[in-house]
């Protein structure tokens, strides 16, 4: 049940989802989005595995986001976009949707694309050296539907728009005021004390797991009608002025300048 760069490892009654690109600090290329769903298949329909736990390994980071190479290649290409956000959002919505416990066990980075990944889990656990952010804003793009109502349901519209609007990034003990996330560790616990939860979860009775888990979701379903004309500003965004500076300055390593827009 594995590949290089991405891999559903079982540890007796838990699953681990295990990003592994640890030299680029986790970034999620296009592939590893699309290995996701098929991996989350393979853990829903084993019966032996009873809780899932998502991470970048015992050293590495969660995940610093998208890969931005892959990204800068969509400028001005509307199709890729459309493809990268389809790709992106099915693996995400996969995630949501897992019917069993999902903790996001997360160190280092968690930004980007990779917070919209520990959105999607059911319990974020940080260590302290965890740091988070949304960073589309430095880039010219949007962040899609989906992330961002699951980052309003868990930190309300004003803390939202403050992550969005200015792109900071928040250390752990700032997530944790947020809303965040829902507990931190000492870095060095973080993998032992993770398991020993998702030990606890695992006790527990999948049926009311799986039903109250579902409840829980519908209660903060999507608003009907927003989906298409969220996912259409998203790919158009990538056809902006601002994300052709974006991209430029960050291939240059300077700030950008948006002050044209």
């Amino acid at each position: 049940m594995s590949s290089t760069d991405i891999s559903l490892v079982k540890n007796g009654t838990i699953g681990e989802l295990v990003l592994n690109r640890p030299l680029a600090h986790n970034a999620i290329s296009t592939a590893m989005w699309r290995k996701i769903p098929a991996l989350l298949g393979q853990a829903q329909n084993d019966h032996g595995l009873h809780v899932l736990l998502v991470h970048g390994g015992r050293r590495a980071s969660f995940s610093a986001g998208a890969n931005i190479s892959e990204l800068a290649a969509m400028i001005d290409d509307e199709d890729a976009a459309m493809r990268f956000h389809h790709d992106m959002s099915i693996a995400i919505s996969t995630l949501a949707n897992f019917p069993k416990p999902v903790i996001a066990r997360i160190k280092g980075p968690c930004i980007g694309a990779g917070l919209a990944l520990a959105l999607a889990c059911d319990i974020r656990i940080a260590a302290a050296d965890a740091r988070f952010g949304v960073t589309p804003a430095k880039l010219g793009l949007t962040y899609p539907l989906a992330d961002t109502q699951r980052l309003v349901a868990l930190v309300g519209p004003a803390r939202a728009k403050d992550l969005i609007l200015s792109s900071r990034l928040l250390d752990a003990d700032e997530a944790l005021s947020f809303g965040l996330v829902e507990q931190l560790v000492p870095t060095d616990k973080l993998a032992d004390l993770t398991h020993k939860r998702a030990l606890q979860m695992g006790q527990r009775s999948g049926h009311t797991q799986t039903h109250m888990k579902a409840m829980i979701n519908s209660i903060s379903a999507q608003t009907p009608g927003l989906e298409d004309e969220a996912r259409q500003i998203f790919v158009q965004s990538f056809s902006g002025q601002d994300s052709k500076e974006g991209f430029a300055a960050f291939a240059q390593k300077r700030k950008p300048d948006f002050s044209g827009g």
